[in-house]
């Protein structure tokens, strides 16, 4: 395999009993219009694992927003199984899953406090519960003291955080975000990414569909990436992005070039004052360490070489598009 391929790996099904997912899709497929027509998404598998966050990725028209919906009743299948918490996605469980559409729509006329109140009604909470947990979720979203604001007068940011609130104001065991971050500023894709890890930290489990893939590769444990409604990849993600038999070397000194008996094997070099970083085969790491102290650099850290999400996710479309080609 040649360096930097995607490397298509799976959560074994064999090794996760079913009571550990709480997430899963068999053979998920959505075709419109009829034979020869559009095929969406076609046959896809999905396991997301309890208390996990799981990334799913892919262009646009991959069919990831298909999937979701079709997962939470709002899209009938052509074909596939879906369960939730080890039980058929109805209506019954799906009151225990939050969820966050791409593109949320409240009426402008009311405020984030009133629409909340209406989403704890519907899930079944009490007004106690709903005032609790209301002023709690404004302050974690970031939108304390604006809960009477009408929301007409919210930015397309200030929105989309009343969205995050709702999809979990009945304290859910699985959230579903598809585009947490859209329109947001920096400030609140970071606000986003901290409530996820908040959410795994207390057991909840999180599927992500996201285009920000730093934010992808900052929270989630496993992705799945579709293209052509077809999943391209899957795996855990240090799986996915670790190159592998390169480790990657960092050291600093004071010479400006690193010893020459070192040269013919790196790869990847950056340089920052006196701070080198660059990659050399797993084989070369123990013979690259003595010749580095053996000239008086100090090695910060040696650790697997590892490319981004960005890096990866893009070679791994390149490669797919030159396959049907």
């Amino acid at each position: 395999m040649p360096r930097n391929a995607p490397r298509r790996c799976s959560v074994s099904r064999m090794g996760a009993h079913r009571e550990t997912l709480a997430i899963e899709i068999d053979g998920a497929a959505k075709r419109y219009g009829g034979p020869g027509g559009f095929t969406a998404v076609d046959h896809v598998d999905l396991a997301v694992r309890s208390g996990r966050v799981h990334g799913l990725l892919g262009p646009n028209g991959a069919g990831k927003t298909t999937t979701l919906k079709m997962l939470l009743g709002l899209v009938r299948p052509t074909e596939g199984s879906f369960s939730i918490l080890g039980e058929p996605a109805g209506p019954t469980v799906r009151a225990r899953v939050g969820f966050l559409p791409e593109q949320p729509y409240f009426p402008p006329l009311l405020n984030a406090e009133e629409v909340l109140k209406l989403h704890g009604r519907l899930a079944g909470l009490d007004a106690a519960q709903i005032a609790a947990r209301g002023s709690d979720l404004l302050a974690r979203v970031g939108l304390e003291g604006r809960g009477t604001t009408r929301l007409s007068k919210y930015s397309r940011g200030m929105l989309q955080r009343v969205g995050i609130a709702q999809a979990l104001i009945a304290e859910p065991e699985v959230v579903v975000l598809d585009e947490p971050a859209s329109g947001l500023d920096p400030v609140g894709q970071r606000d986003v990414r901290n409530l996820m890890l908040e959410l795994r930290e207390s057991g909840t489990t999180v599927l992500l569909s996201s285009h920000q893939l730093s934010e992808v590769e900052a929270v989630c444990d496993e992705v799945t990436i579709l293209n052509r409604g077809r999943v391209s990849a899957r795996g855990a993600i240090d799986d996915l992005l670790n190159v592998a038999g390169r480790t990657s070397v960092r050291a600093r000194g004071e010479s400006a070039v690193l010893p020459a008996d070192i040269q013919s094997v790196m790869e990847d070099v950056a340089v920052s004052g006196s701070v080198w970083v660059f990659s050399v085969p797993d084989t070369a790491v123990r013979a690259v360490v003595d010749i580095l102290d053996d000239n008086g650099w100090t090695i910060e850290s040696i650790v697997p070489k590892r490319q981004s999400l960005e890096e990866y996710f893009s070679h791994m479309l390149e490669v797919t598009e030159n396959e049907v080609a």
